[in-house]
């Protein structure tokens, strides 16, 4: 039986209510969650204890990724960690949702980019689903502890981005090859209208977070829970308004989770939640003081304890992605600028950052005037260190 249709036969007996309680959502209700025990707080993964001093980043390496021929657009970069190396993925082709668009990867060794390969496409997806695939989009990947990578990428069947499923691929050699192992069970709405942008969240037990967002007329972030093995295990509500999605997930104790999100309504600003429970139940708290005009953002605590937030910024003259800052915080709240690493005049674009860091190291991409993925990387020192 596909790992899918077992994970329907396990909650069958809970499905209406899981569709009710969805339909409710859409409407302003608090939240949908599975019927499995939620993860004790301890199942977080935590950086290590706040070393005395602030952080600071150097520069080491500033490219473009190869792209693949004949795709003059590109956006929505993800990285995961390999043996010897790190995987780039992104869509690419002549616009985004045209019918040429596939997501293609590239390995970094040593700070340099091979040539891209094609990893989904909209037939290769058909094909293995079992039916047609009209547009794919954002990829999101995560390396599991065994080393297999898991590659999310946004696809629709039919309609625009509010008709999204979730297709769930895995690589067990490095990204070389990949194979579709079901699509996420998201919604009873046919598991439509839930979408992936941001980076995962390692668990102290093997599993991880995935962030998503729901979208079709309301918008709201969710994630959902995966085991060590890869199944799904748990769906959960991150606050309760209706206009943020896209949410960038940092534990910071035990118990302490924050998210903070993009904003698609008139105030413009990052919005931020809380849990005080690890991820079990979530609060929202005021926005920060931070444009947001609808644009993706990334955020990462460091060992140092400090919280980094790659976001786009908003200057007088200037438009909602011509301008990548990069923030830090010790709170969450309070944030002071390191850089701001691109800029250009209004209608430039500079966006959908991704942040991950590797030991002393920091690697950044984001996507390039939506013609390239740009990669950065930085040399991160703490206080103790300096």
């Amino acid at each position: 039986m596909h790992p899918s249709q077992t994970l329907a036969k396990r909650y069958s007996k809970r499905t209406i209510a899981a569709c009710a309680l969805v339909v409710l959502a859409a409407f302003g209700a608090e939240a949908l969650r599975w019927t499995r025990a939620v993860p004790a707080p301890s199942a977080l993964t935590m950086a290590a204890s706040a070393a005395p001093g602030e952080a600071s980043l150097t520069e080491i390496s500033n490219s473009l990724i190869p792209m693949p021929r004949n795709t003059p657009s590109a956006h929505a970069s993800a990285l995961a960690t390999v043996p010897g190396g790190m995987l780039a993925f992104w869509w690419a082709g002549s616009r985004e949702s045209g019918p040429d668009v596939k997501v293609y990867a590239a390995r970094s060794v040593n700070g340099q980019w091979g040539a891209p390969w094609e990893v989904a496409s909209r037939e290769s997806l058909g094909r293995a689903l079992g039916f047609g695939v009209r547009r794919i989009g954002n990829p999101v990947a995560w390396t599991a502890p065994d080393g297999k990578v898991h590659l999310y990428v946004v696809a629709t069947g039919l309609g625009g981005w509010a008709a999204s499923r979730v297709v769930h691929m895995v690589s067990p050699d490095a990204g070389v090859n990949f194979a579709v192992r079901r699509v996420l069970p998201l919604s009873p709405l046919f598991n439509t209208s839930v979408l992936v942008r941001t980076s995962p969240v390692a668990l102290a037990d093997g599993g991880w977070w995935l962030p998503v967002y729901f979208e079709l007329g309301i918008k709201y972030p969710m994630l959902m829970a995966f085991d060590a093995n890869g199944e799904p295990a748990r769906l959960g509500r991150i606050g309760a308004r209706m206009s943020t999605l896209q949410p960038a997930i940092v534990p910071i104790s035990n118990t302490e989770v924050r998210a903070w999100m993009r904003d698609a309504s008139e105030e413009q600003r990052v919005q931020h939640a809380y849990s005080r429970d690890g991820g079990a139940s979530w609060e929202d708290l005021p926005a920060l003081d931070l444009p947001n005009h609808s644009t993706s953002l990334a955020a990462i605590r460091l060992s140092s304890g400090e919280i980094l937030m790659l976001h786009n910024h908003v200057i007088e003259g200037g438009s909602s992605r011509s301008m990548l800052r990069l923030s830090i915080s010790k709170d969450g709240r309070a944030w002071r600028t390191i850089d701001d690493i691109a800029s250009g005049k209004a209608g430039d674009e500079f966006s959908y950052p991704t942040m991950h860091q590797v030991g002393d190291e920091l690697h950044v991409t984001y996507t390039h005037q939506r013609q390239a993925i740009a990669y950065r990387a930085y040399r991160i020192r703490t206080g103790e260190s300096i």
